[in-house]
């Protein structure tokens, strides 16, 4: 995958952290910088830790998959950008209350995980399938935009409230059933649409 690819990747999967920054931002009575920074950098660290668990995963069994990863990349790719959307349009957005502005470890390594296990996910397929992957320049962006768009939604959810916290999601989502089907169609295409 190249720099693009891998940018609008990490950008799709950060969406789900960002929509819960979002909502501790808004149940936060004033956000400053180091709330910001502590969302930040739990699911930051989270989103970029996950695929690199997941690459791995996928070297170990590299020769078992390499015939039909563009259709696992396909698959879960487009059920994780679907979870997205349904999420969003069914209202299953963080239920914000007091605790969501919960920054203890526990609670932080909690969400940390349940919105990073997307990211595992994406670590087996594409970027452990994909030829050429640079998965350390993928990790760091996936953790980097993660983190910065976290520390943003703290302030927006704070700020504003929840609206935009659907729109997150909404977007994520599309962005990685569309970079699912993109790297399905240049397979197929590439190989003269063998499956």
């Amino acid at each position: 995958m190249g720099f693009f690819d891998l940018f609008i990747l990490a950008f799709g999967l950060a969406m789900d952290a960002f929509a819960v920054s979002i909502c501790k931002g808004l149940s936060m009575k004033k956000a400053t910088l180091r709330e910001g920074a502590i969302c930040g950098a739990w699911f930051g660290a989270f989103q970029a830790l996950m695929p690199l668990i997941g690459f791995f995963l996928c070297k170990l069994f590299e020769d078992a998959i390499r015939s039909f990863d563009h259709w696992v990349a396909f698959i879960l790719l487009g059920l994780i950008g679907a979870n997205m959307l349904k999420e969003a349009l069914e209202h299953k957005c963080c239920d914000c209350d007091e605790k969501s502005g919960d920054l203890s470890v526990k609670t932080m390594l909690i969400m940390a995980i349940a919105t990073s296990i997307d990211a595992l996910a994406v670590g087996i397929s594409p970027l452990g399938t994909e030829p050429g992957t640079n998965i350390f320049l993928a990790v760091t962006l996936i953790g980097v935009i993660t983190c910065g768009l976290c520390v943003a939604g703290v302030k927006i959810g704070n700020l504003f409230g929840s609206r935009y916290e659907k729109g997150a999601r909404l977007a994520g989502g599309i962005i990685l059933i569309l970079l699912g089907t993109k790297i399905l169609v240049e397979h197929l295409m590439e190989h003269g649409a063998a499956i």
